[in-house]
C-alpha cells in the first residue's frame, strides 16, 4: 500500500498497515482489492494487492473497509448480468454494502470527519465497489454506523434495506395501517421490507419457504404462507394496498396483481431493463425495455386500475438515516449467517451459487 503526500483539501485517516504523519496530507493511492477482470464462475476473482484508489472529488468519503457483504447483485455481475453496461469497464470491484471508518474526506463533505465508523452502500451501477480495503462513496451514501451493531452485522444491511425502503417508502408511500403484501420474504430484501413496514405500523403478509416462516412471524409479519404448501390465492386473505415481489416471475406478478386494491402498487425486483439490454444491446435494448415497462403500466393500470413499478435500490440519505436509528433499536436485522476473510472471495461466492449457504454471506477485511 503507498501513501504519498498532498496538498489538496481533503482531511485524512490513518491507514490500518502504516501512520500517516500528522503534519501530512496525506491519502491512500492504491490497496488490495478483489478484480472482476472477465465474467465467469467464482475462479475468475482475483485478489490483487496494489489496485489504484482514485482521487476523491469534493462529495466523496474514502472508507477503510472492515466487512463487506455479498449481495446476489455481486454474483449475478461476475456471472454477466449488466454486460452491455459494465463490459467495457473491465476490470471492476464488486460490492456494495460495507461497513467501516472513514479515512478521508472530500472538500465539500460536512456531516462525517475522519476516524468515524460509518456503514453504507454505493448504487448498483457503480463500477468500483466496496470488495476492497478502502472503498469511495458519496457522502449521502453513508450514515455513522449504528452503535449496537458490529461490522460485519452493520455491513449486511444497507443495500438490502435501501432497495425495500425504495419500493414502500418512496414507491408505494406506505402509511400506517396499511396492508403490505411480500411476495418472498425470506430474503434480504423481503426480510428488510417486512421489518420497514411493521415499524411504520403496517400489517404485513408474505409468501416464503416453509424454513422461513417462524422467523418472518418473529419479524412481525401477521402471515407467513408456504408457497411449498399452499396455493396462495386461497391462503392469502384479502386485498393489498402495495405489494413488493422479490420473485418476479409471471406467476407470482399474476398472483401480486391479483391482490391488490385498486389505486395499489405493484413493485418488483426483477426488472428487463438489464436483461433486454444484455441480449440486443444498449441501443436496442434500452428503448425496448422502456416500451415493455410502459406496456405494462398502461396494461394494468387500465384492466386493474393499479400502478405497475421496476424498483431497484438508489442513495437515499434520509432512509439511510431511518435504517439507522431502526436498527440502533433493535428494529431492523439482517442476519449474517456466515464470514469469510476476503482472500476467501472464491469460496465465498462458490457458496452463494451452490446454494450451501442460504442466508447473508459477508466478507471480513480485518
Amino acid at each position: 500500500m503507498r501513501i504519498v503526500s498532498m496538498r489538496r483539501r481533503i482531511s485524512v485517516g490513518w491507514d490500518w498497515q502504516s501512520k500517516v504523519s500528522q503534519s501530512q496530507r496525506g491519502i491512500v493511492t492504491s490497496c488490495r482489492a478483489v478484480v472482476l477482470p472477465r465474467f465467469g464462475g467464482p475462479e475468475v476473482l482475483e485478489v490483487r494487492p496494489n489496485v489504484e484508489v482514485p482521487e476523491l472529488k469534493p462529495n466523496e468519503v474514502l472508507v477503510r473497509a472492515h466487512a463487506v457483504s455479498v449481495n446476489p447483485l455481486d454474483t449475478r455481475m461476475r456471472s454477466g448480468y449488466g454486460r452491455s453496461i459494465f463490459e467495457p469497464l473491465l476490470p471492476l470491484i464488486l460490492g456494495r454494502d460495507i461497513s467501516g471508518e472513514v479515512a478521508a474526506l472530500g472538500a465539500s463533505v460536512r456531516s462525517l470527519i475522519v476516524g468515524q465508523e460509518v456503514f453504507g452502500a454505493l448504487h448498483p451501477t457503480a463500477i468500483r465497489g466496496t470488495y476492497a480495503d478502502y472503498a469511495i462513496l458519496s457522502e449521502d451514501e453513508l450514515a455513522p454506523k449504528p452503535v449496537a451493531v458490529t461490522h460485519v452485522e452493520a455491513s449486511a444491511i444497507p443495500f438490502a434495506a435501501l432497495t425495500a425502503w425504495r419500493a414502500i417508502k418512496s414507491t408505494a408511500r406506505i402509511s400506517e395501517g396499511q396492508r403490505l403484501l411480500v411476495i418472498g420474504g425470506g430474503g434480504a430484501v423481503g426480510f428488510a421490507a417486512i421489518q420497514l413496514s411493521v415499524a411504520a405500523g403496517c400489517h404485513v403478509t408474505t409468501t416464503c419457504g416453509s424454513q422461513s416462516i417462524d422467523r418472518l412471524l418473529a419479524a412481525g409479519a401477521e402471515q407467513a404462507v408456504d408457497y411449498t404448501a399452499e396455493d396462495l390465492e386461497l391462503a392469502i386473505k384479502g386485498n393489498f394496498d402495495a405489494v413488493l415481489d422479490t420473485i418476479g416471475v409471471p406467476e407470482t406478478e399474476r398472483v401480486g396483481i391479483n391482490l391488490l386494491k385498486s389505486g395499489g402498487h405493484y413493485m418488483t425486483l426483477q426488472g428487463e431493463a438489464a436483461s433486454l439490454t444484455d441480449r440486443y444491446g444498449l441501443a436496442v435494448g434500452l428503448p425496448l425495455a422502456t416500451a415493455v415497462l410502459l406496456k405494462k403500466q398502461i396494461q394494468y393500470r387500465c384492466s386493474h386500475g393499479i400502478e405497475y413499478c421496476w424498483t431497484f435500490m438508489r442513495a437515499d440519505s434520509e432512509g439511510l438515516d431511518e435504517i439507522r436509528n431502526l436498527t440502533e433499536a433493535g428494529k431492523l436485522k439482517i442476519p449474517v449467517e456466515k464470514t469469510f476473510p476476503i482472500l476467501q472471495v472464491r469460496e465465498a461466492h462458490e457458496a452463494k451459487d451452490k446454494r450451501y449457504i442460504h442466508g447473508k454471506i459477508v466478507l471480513e477485511l480485518d
